[in-house]
Parts: structure tokens; sequence; C-alpha cells
């Protein structure tokens, strides 16, 4: 183990150096093949972890002469996973729409850059603050854009409850 990541870090070193003489540019991708592969279940799941962690950091003694070690451990973990998942909930989102979507999916669904501005105005609040009312608005944003992913693909969708703690409604395909 401590071979291959001196041997990892050598190679990091070589590419490196190779790049300062060569100056590589730099590629990002997901999915600039396009690879086709689109679904935004991550991002509803997301959004259901983002209520999840509010709901478990409100659940925390707010007294604090009880708040313990242990609970400001939790908080502060919560916290972090529900920031990370509404950033997961901006980058899904954001994908989809920008590689996905076609002009004709636009015309036939007006709404949608709003819905995704709203998407992302919604993930930077939901990792702002504790507010479960802009986490659920989040959701449902997220949702209201899975049924229009789903309808360009001529594929009818339904809402039903999750099967997650949060028990709040899931867009399901109906396949």
């Amino acid at each position: 183990m401590i071979a291959m990541e001196r041997r990892n870090g050598i190679a990091r070193m070589g590419i490196a150096a190779l790049d300062r003489v060569l100056g590589f540019e730099d590629a990002y991708a997901h999915c600039d093949i396009p690879c086709g592969i689109y679904d935004p279940h991550m991002a509803q799941l997301s959004a259901h972890t983002v209520i999840r962690m509010i709901d478990l950091a409100s659940a925390l003694p707010t007294d604090p002469s009880k708040i313990t070690a242990e609970d400001r451990e939790k908080f502060v973990r919560y916290v972090h996973v529900k920031e990370e998942h509404a950033a997961t909930v901006k980058d899904e989102v954001r994908i989809i729409w920008g590689d996905y979507f076609k002009p004709e999916h636009i015309k036939a669904h007006p709404e949608l850059h709003e819905l995704v501005w709203n998407i992302m105005k919604g993930g930077s609040k939901a990792k702002q603050t504790l507010d479960i009312k802009a986490a659920e608005e989040l959701l449902e944003n997220v949702q209201r854009f899975a049924e229009i992913f789903w309808e360009t693909k001529n594929v009818k969708t339904k809402r039903a409850k999750s099967f997650y703690p949060t028990e709040r409604t899931f867009v399901y395909p109906q396949v």
C-alpha cells in the first residue's frame, strides 16, 4: 500500500512537471461524451436527505444546559451532510439542465429555466439555513423538474409516498 501511494505520488509529480513544460489544457466532464445517461433520481434523493438532516438537527436539545458534546458532534455532522446534499441537488439538476435539455424541451416546458433557477437558489438556501419550509420547497421544485424530465422521454410518472424517513413523496417513472 505504501509503495503504491509512493508510486502514485511520483506519477503525479511527473505529470505536474510535464504540465509545466507542455501546458496541458484542463478537462472537465460529466458527461461531455455525451453518455446519454441522465436521471433526476439523485437530485430527489439528495433533497430528501436535506429534509432528513434538518429533521434530525431540529430534534436535538436546544436548552444549553442539556446539550452534550455528542449532541454538538451530531449537529455538526447533520449540517455537513445537509450542505453536501444541497450541493448535490444543484449539481445533478445543473448537469441535466445543461447537458440533456434541448430547445424543443424548453419550448414544450417554458417554466423550465425559472424552475432550475429556483432550484439553484433553493439549494443555496438549504445550505445556509435549517429552514424546513425552504427544504420542502426545494424538494417540490426538484420533483417538478423530475416530472418534466420524464415527460420529455414520454414516460409517465407518479408521485408516491417515499420509503424514506422524511415521509414525503417521490416522483417515480412508470415503465
